[in-house]
C-alpha cells in the first residue's frame, strides 16, 4: 500500500552552512571589541528596541565606544538599559554620556513621529539610527498561521523599520555620520516550514535598506 506523502513540519529552521568560515565567534573579540578597537565620541545614536536582547548589548556597546549621546527606545520600560549604558561607559573609562529614554511603539506610526520630534527638540540632532526592533511570529504552516500574529512580524520587522527611518531621516540628513544600521537575519536567506512571517519580512527588509541606499546613498549610508 502506498505510503500517506509527508507534509512539512512547523518549527524552528534547520540547521543550515551559513557561515563562510572554520571559525564561529560566540562573544566579542579584541578586534571587534568597542572599547578599545571603536570611538564614538561625539557621535549621536538611536537605538530602537533596546529593553533587552540585543538592542541592549547594542547600546552598551556605543557606550562602551564613547558615544555622547545615546537614545534608547522601545514599547517597554528601558531603565535597566539605561543604568547599564552608565555602568558600561564608566567601565571603559568614557565619559557618561547623555541618555534619552524613548517610549515609542515601531507599530504605531503616532507613536514613531512623537519619538522623532522629542529626540529632535532635546538633540537637534543624530549621526546613527539602528533600527533593531523585532518580531518573531510562532512557527506555524500558512493554512494553521494566525492572521494577526503574521501581519505583526510584518508590522515590526518590516513598516516598524520603514516608520522610524521616515521619521527620522530628515534628522540624519542634516549632518554629521548620517548611517542607518537595519538588523535583518540570516533567516531571510534560507527556507524554514513554518516561519514564513519572520523570514519573508526580513527579506524585505534587506530589499528596503537597498532602496534607501540608491534614493540616498550620496548622502546617506545604510
Amino acid at each position: 500500500m502506498a505510503s500517506e506523502p509527508q507534509q512539512p513540519s512547523a518549527g524552528p529552521p534547520r540547521k543550515v552552512d551559513v557561515f563562510t568560515g572554520d571559525v564561529i565567534h560566540h562573544d566579542t573579540y579584541p578586534e571587534i571589541n568597542p572599547a578599545t578597537a571603536s570611538n564614538c565620541t561625539g557621535k549621536a545614536v538611536l537605538i530602537t528596541g533596546a529593553s533587552k536582547g540585543l538592542g541592549k548589548a547594542l547600546a552598551i556597546g556605543y557606550a562602551e565606544a564613547g558615544a555622547s549621546l545615546i537614545a534608547v527606545a522601545a514599547r517597554s520600560n528601558v531603565s535597566s538599559t539605561v543604568t547599564s549604558i552608565i555602568e558600561a561607559a564608566k567601565a571603559a573609562g568614557r565619559e557618561e554620556p547623555t541618555v534619552l529614554a524613548l517610549e515609542m511603539d515601531v507599530s504605531s506610526t503616532p507613536s514613531v513621529k512623537a519619538a522623532a520630534e522629542r529626540l529632535t527638540a532635546e538633540w537637534g540632532r543624530l549621526d546613527i539610527l539602528v533600527n533593531n526592533a523585532g518580531y518573531m511570529a510562532p512557527f506555524n504552516l500558512l493554512l494553521d498561521a494566525d492572521d494577526d500574529e503574521y501581519m505583526k512580524a510584518w508590522d515590526v520587522n518590516y513598516w516598524g523599520t520603514y516608520r522610524v527611518t521616515k521619521a527620522f531621516l530628515p534628522l540624519l540628513l542634516k549632518g554629521g555620520d548620517k548611517t542607518i544600521v537595519n538588523m535583518s537575519s540570516v533567516a531571510a536567506h534560507f527556507m524554514g516550514a513554518g516561519g514564513g512571517a519572520y523570514h519573508i519580512s526580513k527579506f524585505a527588509l534587506i530589499r528596503f535598506t537597498e532602496f534607501v541606499q540608491d534614493e540616498y546613498g550620496d548622502q546617506v549610508t545604510s
